[in-house]
């Protein structure tokens, strides 16, 4: 179990990670944020995944998370700095671990520097 300190940055139960991008009115609670995600993104709220959220202020997030019986709604506020959460979009962006861990870091989901996977290579 992480520490309550770490249970976002370390959040590690979900299979799918997704960033509700531009602003949020983080004044709604579980069933605002889950009418966001099933009218506004065509999701489903009661999944195994984490889904993320940001208003105009960029120093704090909810998350919202379906634990099988009941939601869980976790809400970050940094004292120091903010999150780099993309504005431009208003949709739904799938994130992988490592881009969530970038985000909960404070550095932008998409790192110009970090090697990018590579498939299809043959040795032959």
């Amino acid at each position: 179990m992480p520490r309550s300190t770490d249970m976002l940055s370390d959040f590690a139960g979900a299979e799918q990670i997704f960033l509700a991008c531009g602003y949020t009115d983080l004044r709604q609670g579980i069933d605002g944020l889950a009418g966001i995600v099933q009218k506004q993104f065509q999701l489903d709220p009661f999944t195994n995944t984490l889904f993320l959220f940001c208003g105009r202020r960029t120093d704090r997030i909810k998350a919202l998370y379906w634990e099988g019986n009941g939601f869980l709604l976790l809400y970050k506020r940094l004292e120091k700095g903010s999150f780099q959460w993309p504005r431009t979009e208003r949709e739904a962006r799938q994130l992988s671990y490592q881009q969530y861990r970038w985000l909960m870091e404070g550095l932008a989901v998409e790192q110009p520097r970090a090697h990018k996977l590579v498939t299809g290579l043959s040795a032959i």
